[in-house]
């Protein structure tokens, strides 16, 4: 009995040792054909090849199993292309594959629907073309896919659907059409959905508000009908909800107010309308709140002040009114604050960025008014300030001054009165400085002349008083000089030897005297030069007529003399020349 016991022992090793090898013959030969259909051009792949000294399992991308079976292969970042054989199918053992990140312009096999022990697929990034195979939902162990970044087209496989240990499905930027299948409502393990660019349509499924495992949904830039399913307030996991540039209205759901783990909420470039609701005050957790470019009217909740993590708010582009909570001066993590082109009006919360590491703040083309908040520097971070369009009064703060962070500095058309303080120009990071069409009086800081950053200066429209800093215009990165309309006199300064990059030079409507110094032609960026309604003697600069870029001069209502030199016929770049009300 015992012997025969062996003998059947040994004739079921022999039989499994023979299919055994027969398999894994059958792999070597399918991973040689997918070789074959392989462009390489750096010869990654170079040891795929039949050795007596190596087994397919040590070849590069290639990891087996205790048994000797494929059951990854990784060809990642190799900068393939071609087309993978449907030979891959043969690996029936496969758990893992990534293609990703590579030059495959073909349409993917659909031999992979054969693959039914894959865990991960990843074929993202890459330039896949045609319809993506259906049949991974026969994957019963399926837990990522990953086919993001490429140019499928035609419908997102609903088969899908079944894969229902699905962790990850990722399928942003393609060309899929049609809806959102509803099947994806068996996803129940399902914890990041991205579907964002691609040309779907159809309302958005409320049966996704029941995967109650997802803690990331990113499904914007799409063309959807319809708006946010009040059922997305039960996705109580949630962390990230993209939903921008949906082409998605009505108004936003208050039944995100629940949402209280959700630490990113964009919901930006939609038809939204409507007030923004107060329970968006309950989402403790949120760090970026961007709601900017809808429909959105009413105030801006006070719930808001409650955010006490937020970094980024951005409502600009709205139809909001009102004054903004002075809560939102105490939002200690607040860095940006984006609220342009909206009605708010009122003052400025008067801590805005005090307590906070402030490093934008652009409120421009509202009917904002009161004094600009002296401590929005405070935190030393502020980079941009942008506030233009409003009727901001009172004295430029004196803080910004020293605030060694600014960028850009954009205040014109308020009504800012006092003068420019002193120490912009020792400001080293600053490069834009616009301060026109207020009240603005005094000298112009000679210390903006010693600026190395500075290349848009616009102080026009103002009540600015005495002569130009002798060496203003030589600083090294100057592109833009305005200060039109002021009460400026004296002589233009002749420090032009020294002006690579000034392309604009607008000087009109004060009261500047002497001639036109002839170092200005040497200025050979120079595209628009106006300096009309002066009081300037003396000819015009022979030189000028040769400035390479020059297109706009303007030259009328002085006192010049000499008549226009000849050689302006032959100017390379003019385009207009006006010395009208010229002796």
């Amino acid at each position: 009995m015992k012997l025969k016991i062996l003998l059947f022992f040994i004739c079921c090793c022999i039989g499994f040792h023979s299919f055994g090898s027969a398999s894994l013959n059958e792999e070597v030969s399918a991973l040689l054909s997918i070789k074959a259909g392989l462009l390489d051009p750096l010869n990654r792949l170079q040891d795929w090849k039949l050795s007596y000294n190596t087994s397919h399992c040590n070849w590069t991308g290639v990891w087996c199993n205790s048994h000797g079976a494929v059951e990854k292969l990784d060809l990642s970042h190799m900068n393939l292309s071609g087309r993978v054989s449907d030979d891959i199918e043969k690996l029936q053992g496969l758990t893992s594959l990534n293609l990703c990140c590579n030059g495959f312009s073909s349409s993917l096999t659909k031999a992979i629907y054969n693959l039914t022990l894959l865990i991960s697929i990843d074929v993202s990034q890459n330039l896949f073309v045609d319809s993506f195979p259906i049949g991974l939902g026969r994957a019963a162990v399926l837990t990522l896919l990953n086919a993001s970044s490429n140019n499928f087209s035609g419908f997102i496989p609903e088969d899908i659907g079944n894969a229902t240990l699905l962790e990850t499905l990722d399928l942003r930027g393609n060309f899929f059409e049609g809806s959102i299948p509803k099947s994806y409502k068996n996803l129940q393990k399902l914890k990041f959905l991205g579907l964002s660019g691609n040309n779907l349509t159809g309302e958005i499924p409320a049966e996704l508000g029941q995967l109650s495992s997802l803690e990331k949904i990113i499904i914007g830039y799409n063309e959807f009908e319809g708006g946010i399913p009040t059922e997305f307030g039960n996705l109580t996991n949630l962390k990230y909800l993209d939903l921008a540039v949906g082409n998605l209205g009505g108004e936003i759901p208050a039944e995100l107010g629940r949402l209280k783990d959700v630490e990113t909420l964009f919901l930006y470039q939609n038809n939204f309308e409507g007030k923004i609701p107060a329970a968006i005050g309950n989402m403790t957790a949120l760090q970026l709140l961007d709601l900017s470019d809808n429909m959105l009217s009413g105030e801006i909740p006070a719930a808001i002040s409650q955010l006490k993590t937020l970094k980024l708010l951005n409502l600009m582009c709205n139809q909001l009114s009102g004054a903004v909570p002075a809560g939102l001066g105490g939002l200690n993590q607040l860095q940006i604050l984006e609220l342009w082109n909206n009605s708010l009006a009122g003052p400025l919360p008067i801590d805005l960025g005090k307590n906070s590491a402030l490093q934008w703040l652009d409120v421009s083309s509202n009917s904002f008014s009161g004094e600009i908040p002296a401590g929005l520097c405070s935190g030393g971070n502020l980079t941009k300030l942008i506030l233009f369009n409003n009727a901001f009064s009172g004295p430029f703060p004196l803080r910004l001054s020293t605030c060694l962070s600014l960028v850009r500095v954009r205040m014109q058309n308020n009504f800012l009165s006092g003068t420019i303080p002193v120490g912009l120009g020792k400001l080293e990071k600053l490069q834009r400085l616009e301060l026109a069409n207020n009240s603005l009086g005094g000298q112009i800081p000679s210390d903006l002349a010693s600026s190395s950053s500075l290349s848009f200066i616009d102080v026009s429209r103002n009540h600015l008083t005495s002569s130009l800093p002798s060496t203003i215009l030589a600083i090294p990165n100057l592109q833009n000089f305005m200060a039109s309309n002021n009460n400026l006199d004296g002589e233009i300064p002749d420090q032009f030897q020294d002006c690579p990059s000034l392309s604009v030079l607008d000087l009109s409507s004060n009261h500047f005297s002497g001639t036109i110094p002839a170092s200005i032609a040497s200025c050979q960026k120079m595209v628009n030069l106006n300096l009309k309604n002066n009081q300037l003697t003396g000819e015009i600069p022979k030189a000028i007529a040769v400035m390479p870029t020059l297109a706009i001069l303007d030259l009328s209502n002085n006192s010049l003399t000499g008549g226009i030199p000849e050689n302006f016929g032959t100017s390379p770049a003019l385009e207009v020349l006006n010395v009208s009300y010229t002796p």
